[in-house]
């Protein structure tokens, strides 16, 4: 078997899944293809593989590549990982400080990526995702000839988008992950339950999912929540500025939609939560969450340190064998623990029949009631041998969630995908009339303009007109 990792160079999600496959035994003989178009990190990324592999004693068979035909031929699972920018900018990730530089100019804070029930602008680029769309699109349409029965594992945001248009367009065996729906976690952690005794599903679409069913020992566990909410909620503080899970936003979200808002939706709710970083440090706590002008730059500068390490490490490796990267990275290159990831428990469930239940984007076909059947929707997936098969929803999602929420962030797919098809600029200009921070139509032209004449964006230029 063939399992391929494009963008492979990332800091730490590409070994994280590695040491997921070397420490199945089901997995065992594998082969590991890893691709990435930065021969740097794909270098270092393939000495850390190795020597990872070799201390957890695993017989994977790993290789690199810098050719994506090579990565997708005769492979059986493609995880896609990457996040593409151009070749003069250190990575995405400043490509877009570069674009919400612009848009906080022009009176769009946050940059203008920051829309209503997206409020997470690094999900997107442009609005649209243009760059990303057009990778994942390049990805299917070369799986129809070179590895047609494979499946595309989407890992890189934009997930919703980017499986929607790849299952209207190729018809390829494509399915989203996300790891947000590990948020319940938290909420079982603050109300002492053994989850063991949880029963529980989420539901919704990806960076969009409810707790609709949550219950302990056969009873509501809703009822302990609200008791929570009540006698502790105001005591609540974040340990980090990741850590919204039960925050005033999210309860503030549960009580207006009556299901609890779980991972990245507590992030991407209305702009009452999202005004300024005042307004964020109200509802998210004293960082003001992840996503504002001190907590997200910390974050990448992060990132980035821990790439520089990541390269050195495969350096001091080359040179000294003998040190063992589960003793000097842990946090990392971890022995005899999970990551926690769902890529290869879906992998080991299909080709070993290992039936597991996973929270997996896939059509929704009448899954949740009150959107359309054929939209991507995150639910509770059972995957064994003969595939994938979505439990029934039991209690569905409520109508407020699913009209007040789910359908404007619908709609708002369904702009970026027709923007992307149609080049139509009309379509990210609407985008923005609709956006309270709008003062005028100059102010579109203004803030587009500039950003479309970027020297790293014209390819997109050349791709939108009027």
């Amino acid at each position: 078997m063939k399992i391929s990792i494009i963008g492979a160079g990332s800091v730490r999600f590409s070994l994280q899944l590695i040491g997921d496959i070397a420490q199945n035994k089901g997995l065992s003989g594998s082969k590991l293809c890893l691709m990435d178009v930065n021969e740097t990190r794909l270098n270092a990324t393939y000495i850390l593989a190795n020597k990872y592999c070799l201390e957890l004693n695993s017989n994977l068979k790993i290789e690199k590549t810098m050719s994506l035909d090579e990565a997708i031929e005769a492979t059986d699972f493609i995880i896609n990982t990457a996040y593409p920018y151009p070749e003069d900018l250190e990575d995405g990730y400043q490509r877009w400080e570069i674009i919400t530089e612009i848009g906080e100019k022009h009176g769009y804070y946050r940059g203008i990526d920051s829309q209503e029930f997206n409020m997470v602008s690094t999900y997107s680029y442009l609005i649209c995702s243009y760059p990303d769309i057009k990778l994942a699109l390049d990805i299917a349409n070369k799986m129809k000839e070179l590895a047609p029965k494979a499946w595309l594992m989407q890992t890189a945001n934009p997930v919703f988008e980017i499986t929607q248009i790849v299952k209207d367009k190729t018809q390829i065996n494509i399915v989203g992950f996300c790891h947000g729906s590990s948020g319940v976690n938290e909420i079982f952690r603050e109300l002492n339950l053994d989850v063991n005794q949880v029963e529980w599903q989420v539901a919704g679409v990806n960076h969009g999912i409810w707790l609709n069913k949550f219950d302990y020992n056969g009873q509501n566990a809703y009822e302990l929540l609200d008791k929570w909410v009540k006698d502790k909620s105001h005591t609540w503080e974040p340990q980090d500025p990741w850590d919204v899970q039960l925050s005033p936003a999210a309860i503030d979200m549960y009580k207006f939609y009556g299901m609890m808002p779980i991972g990245d939706t507590v992030r991407n709710g209305s702009w009452k939560y999202n005004y300024d970083l005042v307004t964020k440090k109200r509802w998210y706590g004293k960082f003001g969450g992840i996503d504002n002008e001190v907590e997200r730059p910390k974050f990448h500068q992060s990132l980035r340190s821990a790439r520089r390490r990541m390269i050195e490490l495969s350096k001091t490796i080359e040179k000294d064998p003998s040190i063992k990267l589960t003793e000097v990275w842990p946090e990392v290159f971890k022995k005899g623990e999970m990551s926690g990831e769902q890529h290869i428990p879906f992998i080991n469930a299909l080709i070993n029949d290992k039936q597991t239940r996973l929270i997996l984007n896939v059509e929704n076909k009448d899954i949740i009631k009150g959107i359309p059947k054929d939209i991507v929707v995150e639910v509770p997936v059972i995957v064994d041998k003969q595939g994938l098969h979505p439990q029934t929803l039991n209690p569905n999602l409520n109508s407020r969630i699913a009209e007040y929420f789910l359908v404007p962030k619908i709609m708002r797919m369904k702009m970026a995908l027709e923007a992307y098809i149609t080049g139509d600029l009309m379509i990210l200009e609407e985008f923005l009339v609709r956006d309270p921070r709008t003062k005028s139509h100059k102010q579109i032209k203004d803030v587009l303009d500039e950003i479309m004449n970027l020297s790293f964006n014209q390819e997109i230029k050349d791709h939108f007109k009027y």
